[in-house]
């Protein structure tokens, strides 16, 4: 049985995201096509399914370095404002749309709260390591 740590990043998460927005009952917000990731960038992610990209990109997070909170999650989403002439400066992801996302992961049962943040669930892993071998399979 393969893990999430033996396939290239971005293969799982493509295959996560399309999964989510598929089958699984993981709903975009109405908010979510017109708010901006962050105060470090300048307008709304081009991707039209980024939201699903975000969920996946947060459970592969929540799986490898589990558990994590969504201040941490802030960090490592978060990114470098261009503050004009004045040289730039590390701003964190917006938490809005991370704490959504980690919402709709505990009401589909893939994370649950613990203290020090969310992990992973059985169910979580599970679904996660199927993926990752139609991944290694395609």
């Amino acid at each position: 049985m393969a893990t999430v740590y033996e396939v290239p990043a971005d293969k799982l998460i493509n295959k996560v995201a399309k999964d989510l927005k598929e089958n699984q009952k993981f709903n975009r917000p109405e908010w979510a096509q017109y708010v901006k990731t962050g105060t470090h960038v300048e307008r709304q992610p081009d991707n039209p399914d980024w939201w699903w990209v975000r969920a996946a990109t947060v459970m592969r997070k929540v799986y490898i370095d589990g558990p994590v909170g969504t201040r941490r999650l802030r960090s490592v989403f978060g990114g470098r404002k261009n503050r004009g002439v004045k040289p730039e400066e590390f701003r964190r992801a917006g938490g809005k749309h991370l704490r959504v996302i980690l919402q709709e992961t505990d009401k589909l049962g893939f994370t649950e709260k613990v203290k020090g943040g969310r992990k992973m669930t059985a169910k979580g892993q599970s679904y996660l390591d199927k993926l990752t071998n139609e991944v290694l399979k395609a």
